[in-house]
């Protein structure tokens, strides 16, 4: 079972490159997040030709996320089901062969003290007590997608520079820590460690991807059941080369079940 989370920057832009990836690489369940599209101008039919089923939450020019499947997907939910946050296009809850994945797209923050930034840190306040409210650490659960958080030093190419800024916060480090607590285990850090590991390259940057000056903030959680069955993650950064790319790259989990 292979697993993928990617930020496509407008999915409709993404679309070639999506589909020769996906026809390349066979994923069985992809989350996709930053779609840019309103649900009923979603590209469904190139989609549904390389035999995925969609689920998907969109608006216009903003925020939307979409899972991919090429088993039947069940029991969509949008959002956190409740007045508490509002509905921003940001989360999409899917059921597929008895697993559940949380497709996210988290906050980005913009600017530590804005009202974005406060935003971002009570959305994963949110979160955490979704986790809570509506499952359990033995369920078989996914969390995955754009989390916006590069949650330790080697996460990002400068630590020194960033650390305190959007993405590389102590606030955000905190309310990480506390989601993962729920029950979940980060697995591309399951078998790789170390510095210089990166699903997200910045487009103003010179040569960025060639100098490796990137962001992990992209990634794939599993809660126990899951995560002792996952065999292998791996970043696909030639992806982030090709033509008219994203400005994030694909990341896949593959899971022995």
């Amino acid at each position: 079972m292979k697993v993928v989370t990617y930020n496509a920057a407008s999915i409709r832009a993404r679309m070639p490159l999506l589909v020769e990836w996906l026809a390349e690489n066979e994923p069985d369940v992809v989350a996709i997040q930053e779609t840019k599209v309103e649900d009923d101008k979603f590209p469904v039919e190139p989609l549904a030709d390389l035999g995925y089923e969609v689920a998907f939450h969109g608006q216009k020019s903003w925020n939307g996320v979409a899972t991919l499947s090429r088993r039947p997907i069940v029991n969509s939910r949008f959002g956190f089901g409740d007045e508490l946050m509002p509905n921003d296009a940001r989360v999409l809850t899917c059921e597929i062969d008895g697993v559940t994945y949380i497709n996210t797209y988290v906050p980005n923050g913009n600017t530590v003290g804005s009202d974005k930034f406060e935003y971002k840190l009570r959305w994963l306040d949110r979160f955490r007590q979704y986790l809570d409210q509506n499952f359990r650490t033995d369920d078989p659960l996914v969390w995955l997608g754009d989390i916006n958080v590069a949650p330790t030093p080697d996460d990002v190419y400068d630590s020194k520079r960033f650390y305190g800024g959007v993405g590389h916060h102590p606030d955000e480090f905190s309310r990480l820590s506390k989601i993962v607590d729920f029950g979940l285990t980060d697995v591309f850090r399951k078998f790789v460690q170390g510095p210089g590991h990166y699903t997200f390259w910045d487009f103003t940057l010179p040569r960025g991807v060639d100098r490796n000056l990137g962001w992990r903030i992209d990634h794939i959680y599993a809660t126990e059941p899951l995560a002792r069955l996952c065999t292998d993650c791996v970043i696909d950064k030639a992806a982030r080369q090709l033509e008219r790319p994203s400005d994030h790259t694909f990341l896949t989990a593959t899971f022995d079940m």
